[in-house]
C-alpha cells in the first residue's frame, strides 16, 4: 500500500527533445517537459482545450533509456512521483516548484510500429 501514496500517471507528448546531463559522479538526468491536454465542454455548450505543462526528470538507467527511445512531440504514459524543489532565483528570490520524477514510462506508437515498455525502479 506505501506504492500509492505518491504516485502520479500521466499521458502526454514531449515538448521538446530531452536534456541529457551526466554528472562528475556518472549518475545520468534526463529532463523534459510533458504535455497533458483535456477537453471539456463550456457553460455554453462549446469545446474547449486545456493544457497542462510538467516538468519531468528521470535518472540512471531510465534517463538512458529516455535518451535513447525519446523525441520531441511522441506521445508516451509516465509514471511516476512528485517531488517539490525550492531554490534561489539569480536576483536572490526564494522560488518553488515542482517536478515528477519518473520511475517508469511506454511509448505510445501507430498500429504498425513496435510498443516498448521501460520500466525502472527509483534508485539513487
Amino acid at each position: 500500500m506505501n506504492t500509492l501514496r505518491n504516485k502520479v500517471s500521466l499521458i502526454g507528448r514531449l515538448g521538446a527533445q530531452p536534456e541529457i546531463t551526466t554528472f562528475d559522479t556518472g549518475r545520468t538526468l534526463a529532463r523534459f517537459t510533458l504535455a497533458t491536454n483535456e477537453s471539456y465542454k463550456d457553460k455554453m455548450g462549446n469545446w474547449q482545450e486545456n493544457t497542462q505543462w510538467h516538468t519531468v526528470n528521470a535518472w540512471g538507467k531510465i534517463a538512458e533509456r529516455v535518451k535513447k527511445a525519446l523525441n520531441k512531440g511522441q506521445e508516451i504514459i509516465l509514471e511516476g512521483k512528485l517531488v517539490h524543489q525550492s531554490y534561489e532565483s539569480k536576483n536572490g528570490e526564494k522560488r518553488y516548484g515542482t517536478i515528477i520524477e519518473a520511475t517508469e514510462f511506454l511509448l505510445l506508437t501507430g498500429k504498425a510500429e513496435k510498443t516498448e515498455t521501460i520500466k525502472e525502479t527509483s534508485k539513487k
